[in-house]
């Protein structure tokens, strides 16, 4: 079963068994929020749609923006990523990662933010099939 899994350095420090995924976190200077969806493959994550809230400091809006539901959408065709590094420091607050709708930060799986590990990493793995329940 393929999951997404989380750590630094190929040192895996969670794992979760979910095809699909939406990585959410808010600017550090302009505090407006975005959004990325994100498909799980074995080539690696696939990105399927981005969202912004508005612009500011290195935030413009990609030409073919659709402005819907308080947001712009946008795609942008890019190859699967094989490694998301992600810059993690206390000040800049957290990442959410969203399951089926469902949001949580990422330090419910890994812990909060701190300056010892500034960096957590996004791989897809294979998991192991759950076991049956009797």
């Amino acid at each position: 079963m393929l999951g997404l899994c989380l750590g630094l350095a190929g040192q895996l420090w969670a794992s979760v068994p979910q095809p699909e995924f939406t990585l959410g976190w808010r600017h550090t200077v302009e505090k407006i929020r975005w959004e990325e969806d994100y498909n799980v493959t074995p080539q690696g994550l696939q990105l399927t749609e981005a969202r912004v809230k508005g612009t500011g400091a290195g935030m413009e809006i990609p030409d073919g923006a659709v402005f819907r539901d308080d947001s712009w959408h946008y795609y942008e065709k890019r190859p699967p990523i094989p490694l998301l590094k992600l810059g993690r420091a206390p000040e800049g607050g957290d990442y959410d990662i969203c399951f089926n709708g469902q949001c949580q930060p990422m330090s419910h799986w890994i812990g909060k933010p701190n300056y010892q590990v500034e960096t957590v990493e996004m791989w897809p793995c294979e998991l192991p099939l759950p076991r049956q329940q009797k």
